[in-house]
């Protein structure tokens, strides 16, 4: 691979042959493509680095680490969470969950204080909000001519800051939803279930068929084939 080329101004990851992935080696700089972060930008994996030497930060990143290792390819996600909260000696967890996993965060909530955890859980209807008030028109709901309360995980984000959660799980936000709930979580945040009413929520099944079952994923621009590096990036 001609290391030489020119233009590349981002990380590329998802293009690296599976025959590199020289960062698991620790050997970006000596082995990785034109376009790995090693190469193209050095000094934003040292920043990064600067951020890890906080404490907190660094504990996480430790406990994350042991979780991986102990659990590998034995615990499911439902216990590598409850392992994770444990080890980080997390008293309170909050599960934030679209309506239609109430009866499954039943299920997630009895587990979690099976562990010794106490569990505050919140929908994404609460305060029944009609979806008007974002500015939402009546042609634009799902259902129109009725009344459509907004999902609100922003209201969720507060009311588990409020009840003092220091981990938070996400069950099922739509996507946008969920971006909102992760910024304005105080705690930390995690996903149990990835919303896609669709593939039965096995969001990574449109990715596996997308040359098949799924081709109307693809944009007008789809390649021949998938390329093996991104195209050159120019100086704007």
């Amino acid at each position: 691979m001609n290391d030489d080329i020119p233009g590349y101004e981002s990380p590329g990851c998802a293009y690296c042959p599976s025959t590199v992935r020289a960062c698991r080696k620790g050997e970006g700089q000596e082995r990785g493509p034109a376009f790995c972060p090693s190469k193209v930008d050095p000094d934003g994996i040292a920043a990064a680095w600067e951020i890890n030497r906080d404490p907190f930060t660094m504990r996480v990143a430790q406990t994350a680490a042991v979780v991986e290792s102990e659990g590998y390819c034995k615990w499911t996600r439902v216990e590598e969470i409850c392992q994770f909260a444990k080890k980080m000696g997390f008293r309170k967890v909050g599960i934030a969950m679209c309506i239609s996993f109430v009866d499954l965060a039943q299920v997630f909530s009895a587990i979690l204080e099976s562990h010794g955890l106490e569990v505050t859980s919140v929908a994404c209807k609460n305060g029944g909000v009609p979806k008007e008030n974002i500015g939402v028109k009546d042609e634009e709901k799902i259902r129109p001519g009725s009344f459509e309360p907004m999902c609100n995980p922003i209201s969720q984000a507060e009311l588990l800051n409020r009840a003092g959660c220091e981990l938070n799980v996400i069950m099922g936000l739509c996507v946008g939803h969920d971006s909102l709930f992760i910024r304005n979580s105080q705690g930390l945040v995690t996903t149990l279930v990835t919303k896609d009413r669709v593939l039965a929520h096995n969001a990574v099944g449109a990715l596996h068929l997308a040359d098949t079952y799924f081709s109307r994923v693809w944009g007008p621009h789809k390649p021949e084939k998938l390329p093996k590096k991104p195209a050159r990036r120019s100086r704007s």
